[in-house]
């Protein structure tokens, strides 16, 4: 089984810059000379409309729209990008993929744009494989989608709100669902509270391992005490410890060598 490194890599930092960066950077270009780029967002089932599922989560309708979008990239892309490193290009880019093609089939009118889409592609396959994946630190990032994004379960009904597309909203969350099942699961290494849990541990130096044989027998060494003047004592010799010669002495006939 390979085992996935947890630490802090750079893409934790600069894929959501970068990310937000050309959001908003593109919205402000739109909004200075008026270049109406919201016209390249998903339009159902239209030939012209395909060119909507690349372009449509950097376009934004409103500045609250696009700060809504920013404050939840800001959490989950870092978290995807620490937890889920293997992934990530996969998860964002296929995410984008995958929520606009059903977007693009399941909607009916009007024109669909935004990277709320997305938001829930990351947000359901972090949910559903963290719960999928029985260990701590994964099944943590679960409960904080519930805790954070859990009421934006209701914006995938329809007629929720006005203007809202819930129809991106469900792409994108039957697309994480699919790619929690899809994807491969990183696997951590488990935190070790004993020395002999390590799977690299040499059970040749551990004293109380020695005392059992092949078979599983239990066979005590001899018991040693030290005294104050280095000397290891057990029932038939005592031995000097000292690194540069070692003196044995028989206690029965007093033969020194």
């Amino acid at each position: 089984m390979e085992i996935d490194q947890l630490k802090y890599r750079p893409q934790v930092f600069w894929v959501p810059f970068v990310s937000l960066l050309v959001i908003w950077l593109i919205y402000y270009i739109d909004w200075r000379f008026f270049f109406e780029l919201n016209n390249f967002g998903i339009v159902p089932r239209t030939f012209k409309g395909l060119r909507g599922i690349l372009f449509s989560p950097f376009l934004h309708g409103s500045i609250q729209h696009l700060w809504n979008n920013t404050l939840a990239l800001l959490v989950l892309l870092p978290l995807i990008c620490y937890y889920y490193y293997k992934n990530w290009q996969t998860l964002i880019f296929g995410g984008i993929l995958l929520s606009g093609i059903g977007t693009w089939l399941i909607a009916k009118t009007g024109t669909h744009i935004g990277a709320s889409g997305l938001i829930y592609v990351l947000t359901a396959y972090m949910f559903f494989t963290g719960i999928r994946s029985k260990q701590y630190r994964l099944m943590a990032i679960s409960f904080l989608m519930i805790i954070l994004y859990g009421g934006s379960v209701w914006y995938m009904l329809p007629d929720i709100e006005e203007g809202i597309s819930w129809q991106g909203h469900l792409a994108g969350f039957i697309s994480g669902f699919l790619l929690s099942y899809i994807l491969k699961r990183p696997q951590f290494e488990p935190e070790y509270k004993y020395d002999w849990q390590h799977p690299d541990y040499d059970e040749s130096k551990d004293d109380f391992i020695r005392q059992f044989d092949a078979k599983g027998n239990f066979n005590p060494l001899p018991l040693l005490r030290k005294d104050s003047e280095g000397y290891l004592y057990n029932d038939t010799f005592h031995r000097k410890n000292n690194s540069n010669h070692q003196s044995y002495i028989i206690k029965e006939n007093t033969l020194q060598k």
